[in-house]
């Protein structure tokens, strides 16, 4: 399958990137040649250096009748102009980059139909989602749900104190409706069987009923913590615009602060309670004043990764109880755990992690991507004729690398055993390690 990435900017190189390592045939344009040159040298892809949203680049016959064009430069115009192109010129498929908060919120449907966008993105918006769900189950590193809700991931830290440490699964005496999917310890994913402990800082993925889930999280709250009731978020660009709404909805007394005016004052407009308050988020006094101290958590959503990395050691130095920070390089996100940062998130993963469940299609509802992208978490609908179909899960030999979590049928979610049975039409919760994916996932699709 060939695809086309436009932009090879942040996002496109971090798409390109997911979607050449699972073997697909990768094309990708922009006009800047630096930006090519550092996709060249790292990635096996191919560059074309051009306007992406010309007429005669998608005549190319490198680029005219791909399977499909993702447009993720920095302009949202030019990105509905290539896929526009990229329709007209026999590719099937196209996914674009939306910023703009009033194209997707006056003109979603609109652009849909009328641009015939299949796929529109918004790595704000995303982020913004992703740090809502994540603030309602306080003991959350991340918090997925699958199956239109009827499953829920649910991943920990696991503290010293936690009442659950040394007892093997077997022993835990865990809800039936709950499954220990996966432990990455010392950066191996580790899938979990009957005699295996969880130890003092390891990142436990666990999977489930969404009620039981909420429950279960509680054996890793410490005994002094209680809901988020104070959020300060410092940066109010377009996640902070999204995000700042989100929180106050739920009853959240919000504080946000930029130094742009304008941006203070389109925040202020979307909130019934909160605050918008145009300072420097670096300013000690300000932040002292307005009561960082007391701040349940403190969200850094600048455009600067080190500047984020600086204000959420700042906010835990004045007390700030917990700090979740959103950074562009993947790769800062082991550092920033490692000084003390809570939780860390990337955009950009989060945005490719929906890509590459578009381009996987052939029954993928979505994948989320864990641990810096080493895991996944894959939602998959079992095709007809699949290896899985009708044969018990200890029959079909599945790679050791891959865990079948949960799975849904008839709208009722069930926590699979060896001597279940999955059918076509089921959803299926995986656990991979991502180098396996596209191995695991020819258990699940039919014949071509």
């Amino acid at each position: 399958m060939r695809i086309v990435v436009v932009g090879a900017g942040k996002l496109g190189y971090s798409i390109a990137e997911l979607l050449s390592n699972e073997q697909f045939d990768v094309v990708v344009v922009d006009h800047n040649e630096e930006r090519l040159e550092v996709v060249k040298n790292n990635l096996d892809v191919l560059t074309v250096l051009a306007n992406g949203a010309s007429p005669i680049t998608m005549n190319d016959p490198d680029i005219r009748g791909a399977d499909i064009l993702v447009a993720c430069t920095a302009v949202d115009e030019v990105n509905m102009v290539a896929c526009i192109m990229a329709k007209k010129h026999g590719i099937k498929y196209t996914a674009a980059r939306i910023r703009d908060m009033q194209f997707l919120s006056e003109a979603k449907d609109y652009l849909k139909q009328n641009f015939d966008i299949d796929l529109m993105l918004n790595p704000e918006m995303i982020t913004a989602r992703e740090i809502n769900r994540i603030l309602m189950t306080p003991a959350a590193l991340n918090v997925e749900d699958f199956a239109n809700g009827k499953v829920r991931l649910f991943e920990t830290k696991v503290r010293r104190h936690s009442p659950l440490i040394n007892i093997p699964f077997k022993d835990m005496n865990m809800p039936p409706s709950i499954l220990a999917g996966m432990i990455f310890r010392d950066h191996r994913m580790i899938i979990p069987h009957g005699d295996d402990c969880l130890f003092p800082h390891d990142n436990a993925y666990f999977i489930g009923d969404p009620k039981a889930i909420e429950k279960f999280s509680e054996n890793f709250v410490p005994s002094d913590t209680k809901m988020v009731e104070r959020v300060i978020i410092i940066g109010a660009g377009r996640s902070g615009r999204f995000l700042a709404p989100m929180l106050d909805k739920e009853g959240i007394k919000v504080k946000i602060f930029d130094k742009d005016r304008e941006r203070c004052r389109q925040v202020a407009e979307l909130l019934d309670n909160g605050l918008a308050i145009c300072g420097d988020g670096t300013d000690i006094d300000l932040l002292e004043q307005e009561g960082i101290a007391d701040a349940d958590v403190v969200i850094c959503l600048t455009d600067d990764d080190r500047l984020n990395l600086m204000l959420a050691l700042i906010a835990k130095h004045l007390g700030a109880k917990k700090t979740i920070v959103r950074v562009s390089r993947i790769e800062y996100g082991d550092l920033m755990e490692k000084v003390g940062v809570d939780i860390v998130l990337s955009t950009r993963l989060l945005s490719a992690s929906e890509v590459l469940a578009f381009a996987r299609r052939g029954g993928v509802v979505s994948v989320s991507l864990l641990e810096g992208a080493k895991a996944e978490a894959v939602e998959v609908i079992v095709q007809d004729g699949a290896p899985v179909a009708g044969k018990r899960l200890m029959d079909v030999r599945l790679p050791k690398e891959c865990l079948v979590c949960a799975y849904v049928r008839d709208g009722e979610a069930y926590i699979p055993n060896g001597q279940s049975v999955l059918m076509a039409g089921d959803r299926i919760i995986l656990f991979i390690q991502t180098e396996y994916s596209k191995k695991v996932m020819k258990y699940f699709k039919g014949r071509e």
